[in-house]
């Protein structure tokens, strides 16, 4: 059951990532030069490898990485609110 959270919840969390790429929000131009140089293809990588990582966490049976990956998930969302609010 927690691996299927945890999917769900990075499914929302890459909606939400791109969301905020696709915003043109004037804070994504003051990334340092490496984001834009890869094409911001490294925040994906780093989205995806903080889903794998709750994903083995979960499958391995450590409580900690199914509440680890779910407080991301909750400090991404309330960042995403904000930036897509333009509260930021």
């Amino acid at each position: 059951m927690a691996i299927l959270i945890i999917f769900l919840l990075g499914v929302g969390n890459f909606a939400l990532h791109r969301a905020i790429m696709e915003s043109g929000h004037p804070l994504l131009g003051q990334m340092p030069w490496f984001y834009h140089a890869l094409s911001r293809r490294l925040s994906m990588v780093v989205e995806f490898m903080m889903l794998l990582g709750g994903l083995l966490l979960a499958a391995e049976g450590v409580a900690w990485g199914p509440l680890g990956y779910l407080v991301y998930s909750l400090l991404n969302a309330v960042s995403a609110w904000l930036i897509l609010s333009g509260r930021v």
